[in-house]
């Protein structure tokens, strides 16, 4: 393909590099010319990435992130373009938190115990695979309530017992009052239409790298731009803001060390399918080599 891409940006924190490699010139100087396509923060109210649409073909979109699990489900059911890179992105895990006073004391307490997600976003498979450390599989329960702060005001107001979280939605529920029970590690993928190339790609890795590198020198001067969803947060749901000090969860949020992704590992993703298909998650007939491109 020619140097000009349309990247998918998803506003969480893990994803900070990509708006630093696009901002400060690092995917220009690599040779891309990359237009970020993001989405109004108050017009979502389900996920970033659409759920209906495709984001290659119906949002000509060349490459977008989303959970590892997640770009697998996407590309075989959607033909949504093909897996070309993962990895955790963040030293950044996701928690899941309850009310205190509850009888949720550890994981195997949330046995048939509904956990709140925001489903078709990848953190279904995400939670249930970290879930399933400490409980059988049948005994994992998952409810959709919308994005973090949808899941957060669901747990304050007791329609769910608790609710997955990554910061810096982790830190206010910490302000909030709730209790974390589990922590485990999050995974991404990087999905790319079927006309991205390894030239491409090794462009996007080296401008990605180089924002990973000036963020890790000086995390502190990056603080603005990774709190910049809880400021949105603030903007759309104000009333779950209204019992904290904004400032005090500004200060006691660190910002996180990151990482460079990696070429996609088909064997790895294999495993994952997997997974996938005995839990039912997928077709049975799903095709590492339809959902993995061949870079």
């Amino acid at each position: 393909m020619g140097d000009s891409i349309r990247l998918f940006h998803l506003p969480f924190s893990f994803m900070l590099p990509q708006r630093v490699a696009s901002e400060r010139g690092y995917f220009a100087e690599a040779g891309l010319d990359v237009e970020l396509v993001e989405r109004d923060r108050a017009e979502v109210d389900w996920k970033y990435i659409p759920a209906d649409e495709t984001l290659t073909e119906d949002n000509d979109v060349d490459l977008y992130p989303i959970c590892k699990w997640e770009s697998i489900k996407r590309t075989w059911d959607m033909g949504d373009g093909r897996i070309v890179a993962s990895g955790t992105f963040a030293d950044q895990p996701y928690s899941v938190y309850t009310r205190p006073g509850t009888d949720i004391e550890t994981p195997g307490d949330l046995a048939e115990v509904p956990v709140g997600v925001n489903m078709r976003t990848g953190q279904e498979y995400t939670v249930r695979r970290a879930l399933e450390d400490h409980l059988p599989a049948a005994a994992v329960d998952l409810e959709h309530h919308g994005m973090p702060t949808d899941r957060l005001a669901a747990l304050r107001e007791g329609e769910v017992a608790a609710v997955s979280l990554l910061e810096p939605h982790s830190t206010l529920a910490e302000h909030l009052g709730f209790e974390k029970v589990l922590e485990f590690e999050n995974h991404m993928g990087i999905v790319g239409a079927d006309h991205v190339d390894d030239a491409t790609m090794a462009a996007f890795m080296e401008g990605y790298e180089r924002a990973v590198a000036e963020i890790n020198d000086d995390p502190e001067s990056f603080r603005d731009e990774y709190l910049a969803m809880l400021t949105e947060d603030l903007r759309v749901a104000p009333d779950l803001f209204a019992e904290v000090d904004m400032e005090a969860i500004r200060a006691s949020i660190t910002v996180p060390e990151y990482e460079t992704p990696e070429f996609a590992d088909r064997a790895e993703l294999d495993d994952h399918l997997d997974w996938m298909k005995r839990r039912g998650l997928i077709d049975e007939d799903a095709d590492i080599g339809a959902i993995v491109a061949p870079l």
